[in-house]
């Protein structure tokens, strides 16, 4: 099964300085059809202009992963981590018993993230905070992994849950292909261009919900990069 919603059919917000769309049900935007994939709970595709961004705040018992698009976020925390994060980088943010922090746009131009939220493999465990700049659009056609807490997770981000957040710059034309293990979900974005999802067109923005699939077969019908989160 392959189910595809389109962009513009996505939950919104909209204040002064953050323009959102919502995968799944968060805030006051809510969508019993869509509660989450999995694991996986939460998918923010926001845009943060220049003086913005979300001030001090709480999480707990979620793993936290920002993928950045464009701009630069600044990250402080209670744990007394601080760090810019742009585009290209990847944060990720075991809140675990309890951590505080911001995330506030102190550069020149809009910044752009994809924020997912995956529930952990347990409850308390200690806070965490981490970030990189992990090459995906230096290796096309490779399906890098960006954050992981399954064996052999490489250069990825730590995260705990048996879940990985995958990315893969595809030029036109290209292909390339996920396997998807027995009892397992994916959800897949597009960071930017038209690709098609074992042949169901997916666009820029837009999201896949896949399960009961042995193989995932991804081919650029335009340039672009696609997020991939595989949980179960």
């Amino acid at each position: 099964m392959i189910a595809v919603t389109k962009w513009e059919d996505l939950g919104r917000f909209e204040n002064a300085w953050l323009s959102a769309r919502y995968h799944f049900s968060f805030g006051e935007y809510r969508d019993p059809a869509r509660l989450g994939w999995g694991a996986l709970r939460v998918w923010n595709d926001d845009r943060v202009k220049a003086g913005g961004g979300f001030g001090m705040h709480p999480h707990r018992d979620m793993e936290i992963v920002t993928v950045m698009r464009k701009g630069v976020l600044t990250h402080r925390d209670s744990l007394g981590n601080e760090g810019r994060i742009g585009a290209g980088e990847v944060q990720a943010m075991s809140a675990g018993t309890g951590i505080v922090h911001s995330e506030r746009n102190e550069g020149a131009g809009d910044a752009e993230l994809f924020q997912i939220w995956i529930e952990p493999r347990a409850k308390g465990l200690t806070p965490r905070w981490s970030q990189a700049r992990i090459a995906v659009a230096e290796r096309p056609g490779e399906i890098v992994t960006l954050a992981s807490g399954r064996a052999n997770r490489g250069e990825a981000l730590e995260i705990a849950q048996d879940a990985s957040v995958l990315a893969v710059d595809l030029p036109r034309g290209q292909r390339a292909r996920h396997v998807l293990e027995p009892g397992r979900r994916a959800y897949l974005v597009s960071t930017r261009g038209a690709v098609a999802v074992n042949n169901r067109r997916l666009d820029a923005r837009g999201g896949a919900a896949v399960e009961g699939v042995g193989e995932i077969e991804l081919r650029a019908i335009e340039d672009g990069e696609i997020i991939i989160v595989d949980v179960s």
